[in-house]
C-alpha cells in the first residue's frame, strides 16, 4: 500500500479521537494495589515473609537518608558547576566541563568504589600529614592548635561507609545536575541578561534575582527525575556493605536459603518509595508552575 495514501489531505485536520474514560482510568494503579495488597497478606499470613519484611524495613531509613543528603549535595554542587559551564572565563569554563565530562564518564559503581576505597583513606593520610605538621607550628594559639590535633588524630573510621556512599552519589550525580542547571540556564532568553544588566545590577545580582528563579521552574522536572534516580542507585552501595535495604535483602537471602521473601518485599519497597517520590515531584511541579 502506498503509505501516501494514508496520510490525510494537505491542511486538512487530523480527526479529533473520541475521549475514553475507561481508556484514561489508572488501571496500572490499580495493579499494583493489588499486588500490594497480596503481599500484605502474604506479610500477616507467612511467618517467613513477616520476619524477612521487618528486617529489612530498617534499612528504608537509611536509604531514604543517603538519597536525600546525596541529592542535597548533588544540587548544591550542581548549581555551582552548571553555572561555571556557562561562564565566559575560560579557566572556570573548562575546570568545569573537565568535571561533568570525568564524573559522567565513569559508571556510579565504580565512582562508589573509587570513593570509599582510594579517595578517603588519601584524605584521611592527608588529613593526619597536615595535623602532625601544625601542631608544632601552631601550639601557641589554642584555636589552631586543636584543629591541627583533631586532624592528627584522624584515622579511617572517621567516616562511615555511609558517608562515603552519600559523598559518592552527591559528587556523582553533581555532574548530571550541572548539565540540568546549564540548560536552564541558556534557555533563559539574553534579553533579560541585557535588561538587568540595564538596571545596573551586576552579574550574580541578575543570576539570582532574575535568571535563576525562571531557570529552576523550568528544570524542575528533570531534577524530579534525578532524584528518583538516584533512589533507585542507591542500590549499588550494597557493594561496600552500606546497610540499606539491598544489603539487608541480601543478608536476610544469605541466612534463610528463601530469595523469593527477600526480593519480593526487596522490589516492592523500591517500587513505593519511587512512586512516592514521583507523586511528591509532580506535587511541587503543579505548585511551582508558571501561570
Amino acid at each position: 500500500m502506498d503509505a501516501t495514501k494514508t496520510q490525510p489531505p494537505q491542511g486538512e485536520a487530523l480527526p479529533e479521537v473520541a475521549w475514553n474514560p475507561w481508556r484514561s482510568y489508572p488501571w496500572w494503579a490499580i495493579g499494583l494495589v493489588v499486588v500490594g495488597l497480596a503481599l500484605l497478606y502474604m506479610i500477616l499470613t507467612d511467618v517467613n515473609y513477616r520476619e524477612t519484611f521487618f528486617f529489612i524495613l530498617p534499612g528504608v531509613v537509611v536509604t531514604l537518608r543517603i538519597t536525600l543528603l546525596g541529592y542535597a549535595l548533588a544540587v548544591f554542587l550542581g548549581l555551582l558547576i552548571g553555572i561555571g559551564r556557562t561562564s565566559k572565563n575560560p579557566l572556570i569554563f573548562n575546570l568545569s566541563t573537565l568535571y561533568v565530562e570525568v564524573f559522567r564518564g565513569i559508571p556510579m559503581l565504580v565512582q562508589i568504589l573509587y570513593m570509599a576505597y582510594v579517595v578517603i583513606p588519601a584524605v584521611v593520610r592527608f588529613g593526619r600529614f597536615l595535623g602532625q605538621w601544625g601542631e608544632t607550628w601552631a601550639a601557641g594559639v589554642p584555636v589552631l592548635g586543636a584543629l591541627f590535633a583533631w586532624l592528627a588524630g584522624w584515622n579511617i573510621q572517621n567516616f562511615s561507609l555511609e558517608v562515603r556512599a552519600i559523598l559518592a552519589l552527591g559528587i556523582g550525580y553533581a555532574a548530571y545536575e550541572a548539565e540540568v542547571f546549564r540548560a536552564g540556564i541558556q534557555s533563559i532568553h539574553k534579553g533579560q541578561w541585557e535588561a538587568a544588566y540595564s538596571l545596573g545590577m551586576t552579574y550574580f545580582q541578575t543570576l539570582r534575582l532574575v535568571i535563576l528563579p525562571q531557570a529552576v521552574r523550568r528544570v524542575l522536572p528533570p531534577l524530579g527525575n534525578d532524584l528518583v534516580a538516584m533512589l533507585k542507585d542507591t542500590s549499588l552501595v550494597t557493594v561496600i556493605a552500606v546497610r540499606e535495604i539491598t544489603q539487608l535483602a541480601r543478608l536476610r537471602r544469605a541466612a534463610t536459603f528463601r530469595p523469593a521473601e527477600a526480593f519480593n518485599i526487596l522490589a516492592y519497597l523500591y517500587l513505593s518509595m519511587t512512586l512516592s517520590l514521583s507523586s511528591l515531584v509532580r506535587y511541587i511541579e503543579r505548585r511551582m508552575r508558571i501561570p
